[in-house]
């Protein structure tokens, strides 16, 4: 079927005025070649590049002003002012036409009109040069200059992002060194890992009459936590075992104490140890604030996600259960993991909060011990090491010696430990772990609690900080303190002699 006039005669579309884009009088043309890549060179020949910088130049007369065709639309009266000559964004002659691109360094400006700053920032035509003595700006990785163009110069620094960070110098404000994420810690994730081949030496360390208990150390103390749990998931896909109760029938005393607080998560391990803690006859206050004082927020929210799951009760009902007074409301009040963790510091309020603990201890009789807690629970670690250093200069007395006149018992241990922790946690650690070694007869589980918990953390710097504080490495005394599987074991975790 056709219909009069259609298609148009001479093919569709309609040739452009002029000349045809293809070469031909009409598209298709009437022999098209078949498709395919043979024929690719024959489209080239026959694109006519003349009738594109055509269609191109009626384009930018559309919408910018060039050379428009007078015949191709009729003038209305009372409509816009006709063009003028050369258009209104006609490049220069001899200039290429810039389609929305940026312009080249230096150049490409409408006609008239001074040329462009190159990108490097060379100065304006018209604008004041910067002193001579500025020193070109230029950044890592980047030539500090384009070719042809000055050097950027380096102006002063803005005023602070933070106008209600005051600018302090001298002792009025301590600097607080920003927290690193280093892992400072004496194990970490073994190289070349393969779980299934760690639960095959496990199962042949305790296979049969005996126990290698070398292999089970150099196994396990040479994984990460991370990688032991990897190793109780094989041991129980490749032999169908629990890799926890075979440890606990095969090990026995302080040993196997050390191999199970290694086999548990972190936090699983806390949540066991203050079970342990609260658990009987008598509370080791020491232990609850010891985890409570020096683990992080998120550390301790998933501690009291995982206490009620393994006890079916809240981590704070178990703290009220066994402690009482103002100790139980510092317990709980670190049982929140809600401790700010900004690191700004404001000086104005580090003051603030200096004359207030002042006020509740030293400056009158008796003690406000609520507002030595709420300060020392929710500031900053950062905010706080700035109060203590405030503290020293405004009272000639650090805030630990203030505790010490102020309160007694387990509330002032708490407290202590609080600020120990705040101000140096390696330090804290070491001297727990020479209390717990010192004198007659060994404190076990505070000794397998800390160099379990810490392996992964910081113990190269407790390590570094025992050193410094009593003068013999903390290798040297764990090998005079303890003996056989669990010396080793110990020795392992601690990572080497200083």
């Amino acid at each position: 079927m056709s219909y009069p006039g259609y298609p148009p005669a001479g093919g569709y579309p309609p040739a452009a005025p002029g000349s045809s884009p293809w070469g031909g009088a009409a598209y298709p043309p009437a022999n098209p070649p078949p498709i395919g890549l043979e024929n690719v060179a024959g489209y080239a020949n026959q694109f006519n590049p003349s009738h594109v910088a055509g269609m191109a130049s009626n384009l930018a007369g559309t919408f910018g002003g060039a050379n428009l065709p007078q015949s191709m639309y009729p003038s209305t009266p009372g409509g816009y002012p006709p063009v003028p000559p050369g258009g209104f964004g006609q490049p220069p002659p001899g200039q290429q036409p810039s389609y929305g691109g940026y312009p080249p360094p230096g150049g490409n400006p409408p006609s008239g009109m001074p040329s462009y700053p190159g990108y490097g920032g060379s100065p304006v035509p018209g604008q004041p040069t910067p002193p001579p003595a500025q020193q070109p700006m230029s950044y890592p990785g980047l030539p500090a200059t384009h070719p042809g163009q000055q050097p950027m110069p380096s102006y002063p620094a803005g005023p602070a992002v933070n106008p209600s960070m005051p600018s302090y110098s001298g002792a009025t404000g301590p600097a607080v060194t920003p927290a690193t994420h280093r892992n400072r810690g004496t194990i970490t994730d073994a190289p070349g890992f393969d779980p299934l081949k760690d639960a095959e030496v496990l199962r042949k360390a305790m296979k049969g009459f005996g126990t290698d208990e070398q292999a089970i150390i150099d196994c396990l103390g040479s994984r990460s936590n991370k990688q032991r749990q990897q190793i109780i998931l094989s041991f129980k896909t490749a032999y169908g075992k629990d890799l926890i109760k075979d440890l606990k029938s095969e090990l026995s005393g302080n040993f196997e104490r050390t191999i199970l607080a290694m086999m548990k998560t972190p936090v699983m391990f806390d949540a066991y140890e203050i079970k342990e803690a609260i658990k009987g006859v008598g509370t080791d206050e020491n232990c609850l604030i010891e985890i409570l004082a020096s683990r992080s927020n998120e550390h301790i929210q998933e501690l009291n996600r995982v206490y009620k799951a393994e006890y079916k009760k809240t981590l704070e009902e178990a703290i009220k259960s066994d402690t009482s007074g103002h100790f139980q409301r510092l317990l709980i009040s670190l049982a929140q993991g809600n401790r700010d963790e900004s690191t700004n510091v404001d000086m104005s309020v580090v003051q603030r909060d200096v004359q207030e603990l002042y006020a509740a201890g030293e400056n009158r009789l008796g003690t406000d011990e609520s507002k030595f807690n709420a300060i020392l629970c929710a500031r900053s670690r950062a905010h706080l090491r700035a109060v203590f250093s405030e503290y020293q200069r405004m009272c000639n007395r650090d805030i630990e010696s203030s505790i010490c006149r102020e309160m007694s018992g387990d509330l002032e241990m708490g407290m202590l430990a609080v600020v120990k922790c705040l101000k140096n946690t390696p330090a804290f650690f070491a001297e727990r772990l020479h209390k717990a070694m010192k004198g007659a007869g060994t404190k076990d589980r505070t000794l397998i609690r800390i160099m379990v918990s810490r392996s992964e953390v910081d113990l190269l710097d407790i390590r570094a900080e025992y050193k410094r504080m009593y003068g013999r490495s903390l290798y040297s005394d764990i090998t005079g303190d303890t003996s056989g599987d669990y010396r080793k074991i110990l020795l392992k975790l601690c990572g080497g002699n200083d």
